[in-house]
């Protein structure tokens, strides 16, 4: 999944906007660990003073502010700042699904869509690992195939579990890693 917080339109940039906007930082902050906000803070002030040195000053202040909050996002994230990503990128159905479901306040819509990927994800890997199962006893190669399957199905099927059941907060990072 590409990352979503590194986006021009991403959360942290349309709170570092808004907080601009208002010239209030408090906006921000929530968006950036605790250990970085003097850094955000510092780089708001600064921001706001060469933002009045007119149009070009402003948006090059603007940019440097976003990339300035990302990157202490990221950094309480433990990843890597790898630059800001263009508006628009596509980051998959489930990022808009929760965002949609933390605007509507139903779960509706997420529960149903990660409940079809996952069925479809067991259903495709249980018929994979049960068709070699059926040619499992015609060789070792056919047995080495269906036990690669068999176990993969299991390794995959505990992975998930592991993160469905994780603490909300193991997340963090854990999309730049898989």
């Amino acid at each position: 999944m590409p990352p979503h917080c590194d986006s021009l339109d991403g959360p942290v940039v349309t709170a570092a906007r808004q907080a601009l906007a208002r010239a209030d930082v408090d906006v921000i902050l929530p968006y950036v660990h605790a250990d970085g906000e003097a850094e955000v803070r510092d780089a708001f002030d600064l921001a706001v003073k060469a933002r009045a040195l007119g149009a070009e000053a402003q948006e090059v202040a603007d940019r440097w502010f976003f990339e300035t909050v990302v990157r202490v996002h990221r950094a309480g994230e433990g990843a890597p700042f790898t630059g800001l990503k263009p508006a628009g990128l596509d980051v998959g159905p489930v990022i808009p699904a929760a965002e949609r479901a933390l605007g509507t306040g139903s779960t509706d819509e997420l529960v149903g869509l990660l409940c079809e990927s996952v069925r479809g994800q067991v259903e495709q890997r249980h018929g994979h690992a049960m068709t070699l199962k059926e040619h499992a006893a015609e060789g070792t190669a056919a047995a080495r195939a269906y036990v690669e399957a068999m176990l993969g199905l299991q390794v995959w099927a505990h992975a998930l579990h592991r993160q469905v059941m994780a603490d909300p907060h193991a997340h963090v990072g854990a999309h730049e890693h898989d």
